[in-house]
């Protein structure tokens, strides 16, 4: 499994937009992606940064949201962002454990 992480500084006063943008939207829109297992989103306390965590089978699933999907969902949450965003998301492999508590 795979996580690609983005955080987005975000215009004031836009958070609870944003937070329904990610809902009716962005969500949905990821759904559709091939290996899209589930996406967190945080807030940082004061509504000035989100943070994303997307969850994906594969690497190859990811690589292919990155090239495809994500400069869709970019597009759509931009009116939320401040600036511009400058620097790539990150991705990380998850191990699962395979022990049980």
């Amino acid at each position: 499994m795979f996580a690609r992480n983005v955080s987005i500084h975000l215009k004031p006063n836009s958070a609870a937009a944003f937070t329904k943008q990610i809902e009716n939207e962005t969500i949905p829109t990821l759904r559709k992606q091939k290996g899209f297992q589930g996406e967190l989103t945080f807030l940082v306390q004061g509504g000035a940064e989100a943070i994303g965590i997307s969850l994906w089978d594969k690497e190859e699933d990811a690589d292919a949201y990155s090239r495809v999907g994500y400069p869709e969902v970019m597009n759509n949450l931009n009116k939320f962002v401040e600036g511009t965003l400058r620097f790539k998301p990150t991705r990380s492999r998850i191990r699962r454990s395979t022990k049980s508590p």
